[in-house]
């Protein structure tokens, strides 16, 4: 009976700790429109990082709490099966459960740091047959468009209206009217919309709010006068609706973007997490789903804040892919890194990466500053030019499916961070990030105008870096990917640091002709010390491509074009960077 006491207590305080989490969440979450009215950037990256950081806190405290009420015999495996026992009923009506067993899940490996990870002591696997059930009523408002075309994009704009007014209604109105006619041809005058549904919560990121949304049609396919049945065609037509703050307490529609690539873009693993408010998240995943049929649910998850629910999905999904394929993990194709070792399974999209026991000159960081970098990645802005990771302790790999090189090369740069049993290889730390092509293999694959657009690519996300307050560092193609997009996201993140922590510097004069041919610098060098005039030489070996990108981007070689970046940041102005070409824009009369 005490054993029943103690764990149906635990399971109490691992749901009061979830809901106070949830709540603490909730509520950062909703201050997203009073941000985004108030023009409030500095408060929204604040609340961004925040709120990424409130999981952790939150655990730390159910922890806490565990041992201050329950002594230490009573946290045993045998205890913790009953306490997820009671765990599951206590968490049944919930419309979020799948995200209160993650939270006890994560409670779990850190009382028992990570150790005896199996279906008998955590939700491996979820411990319900289906999603939780909504709450009867949809999460869209759906709009019919008898009215016309005018009526139902201005009965859209004001139904989602801000405490500021809109810049220019009548303009927004006729923007998004041209937009969908370019966009979808004959669809409006032949009056085969069947209807639109927008996600009932506004979608919050950075300087935008976003309205999210799908455009249903009917054509008629076949006619049969005889037997008077007519066959319809239904064709679903995801969009995205951003809308910006004007600085001046006005609103204006920005673009409409209907691509699905596009939309797709804009829900990147390279990009920050939404504030949405989703009551009911497995409702949001599967409308999202439905919208882009080829993002995963983790990767959705992700995308509106519930990253360590993600985590969770993620691994289901990694355990049946496994049971589903028989490759065998390979090292990663590319270049070695000095500090990370990188592996992959060929038929999956992602990456697992381990950091090295040793670095060898001239990398002088160590694995708890590597960590912090990550960290950084993780609650700073990714601009969509950086890649997300997760990371995992303890994550086991079934040692038969690993092939013998890549054994070979964990033993020998990262064995203390790794055990081999009989039949299993257990990573003790890991970061798990989605697969690209390296930048330096994709260069040596294209020519012309592909050649051309990647460089252009390359150029715009170390800008785009830079605007967010990150120096990659080691800028070298082999540290950069590109995406099934055409997208290139910078990804190793053992050398970043703030662009404001960084001293741009142009090269002085030589004193005499002597100091151009002398070993050493005539020009004193300190550690956070950049030179951009020397960009060229150190990124690219090939001449041809050198001057092609100096062509595309002179600036990136000049020490006062970082310099005035820097001093943007140091007085507080958020730049703006979209995830939508620019030329997507509207133009604003």
């Amino acid at each position: 009976m005490e054993k029943q006491q103690a764990a149906e207590q635990i399971a109490d305080l691992v749901l009061t700790g979830f809901s106070h989490y949830r709540l603490r969440f909730s509520e950062i979450t909703l201050g997203a429109r009073r941000r985004f009215e108030r023009a409030a950037w500095g408060e929204v990256q604040r609340a961004s990082s925040g709120r990424i950081n409130l999981y952790d806190k939150a655990v730390a405290e159910v922890v806490e709490d565990l041992s201050l009420h329950l002594p230490d015999d009573c946290l045993s495996l045998a205890i913790w099966r009953h306490a997820k026992q009671a765990y599951h009923q206590l968490i049944a009506s919930r419309t979020d459960y799948e995200l209160a067993e993650t939270f006890f899940n994560s409670i779990f490996c850190r009382v028992f740091r990570h150790h005896a990870i199996s279906e008998d002591n955590l939700f491996v696997q979820s411990s319900f047959p289906a999603p939780p059930l909504g709450s009867q009523l949809p999460i869209y408002n759906r709009y019919q468009p008898q009215r016309g075309l005018v009526a139902l994009i201005k009965q859209i704009l004001m139904d989602y209206a801000f405490a500021i007014p809109y810049e220019n209604l009548r303009r927004d109105i006729s923007q998004i009217i041209y937009c969908l006619k370019q966009e979808m041809g004959e669809a409006f005058s032949n009056e085969t919309v069947s209807h639109v549904d927008i996600i009932k919560s506004v979608f919050y990121r950075n300087k935008a709010a976003y309205l999210v949304g799908r455009i249903v049609t009917e054509n008629i396919t076949t006619k049969n006068i005889a037997i008077e049945k007519v066959a319809t065609e239904k064709q679903v037509k995801p969009f995205v609706l951003p809308l910006l703050n004007n600085g001046q307490r006005a609103v204006y529609v920005d673009t409409l973007i209907m691509d699905p690539d596009e939309v797709s873009v804009i829900f990147s693993f390279t990009r920050s997490y939404f504030m949405v408010l989703a009551p009911i998240p497995s409702e949001y995943v599967q409308f999202l789903q439905e919208l882009l049929p080829w993002k995963q649910r983790y990767e959705l998850y992700i995308s509106i804040g519930f990253y360590k629910h993600g985590k969770t999905e993620f691994y289901r999904d990694f355990l049946s892919h496994l049971a589903e394929t028989d490759d065998q993990f390979i090292i990663a194709p590319g270049v070695k890194g000095m500090v990370m070792t990188v592996f992959t399974l060929p038929s999956s999209q992602t990456v697992f990466k381990v950091i090295k026991d040793y670095f060898d000159p001239p990398k002088e960081v160590n694995k708890a500053l590597v960590k912090d970098k990550y960290h950084l990645v993780k609650v700073h802005d990714r601009v969509g030019r950086m890649a997300d990771t997760q990371e995992f302790s303890h994550f086991a790999f079934p040692k038969q499916r690993f092939a013998p090189e890549l054994l070979t090369e964990l033993e020998k740069v990262a064995q203390s961070n790794i055990t081999i049993t009989d039949d299993q290889v257990i990573v003790h730390h890991l970061y798990t990030e989605r697969k690209m092509t390296p930048l330096n293999l994709y260069i040596k694959e294209v020519s012309g105008k592909k050649l051309e657009a990647v460089l252009d690519e390359y150029g715009n996300a170390i800008k785009q870096l830079a605007a967010a307050n990150i120096f990659p560092g080691d800028m070298l193609l082999k540290n950069f990917g590109v995406t099934r997009h055409g997208r290139v996201v910078f990804y190793d993140y053992d050398e970043i640091c703030y662009l404001t922590e960084c001293r741009f510097r142009k090269i002085p004069p030589p004193r005499f002709p002597e100091d151009e041919l002398a070993a050493e610098p005539w020009y004193s060098v300190a550690p956070n010390d950049v030179f951009p005039e020397e960009f060229g030489v150190f990124l690219f070996a090939d001449p041809k491509i050198r001057q092609q990108f100096t062509q595309l981007h002179p600036e990136l070689f000049d020490a006062n074009y970082w310099q005035e970046l820097q001093r943007l940041i140091e007085h507080g102005q958020v730049m703006d960077v979209y995830p939508y070409r620019r030329i997507k824009r509207f133009k604003q009369h």
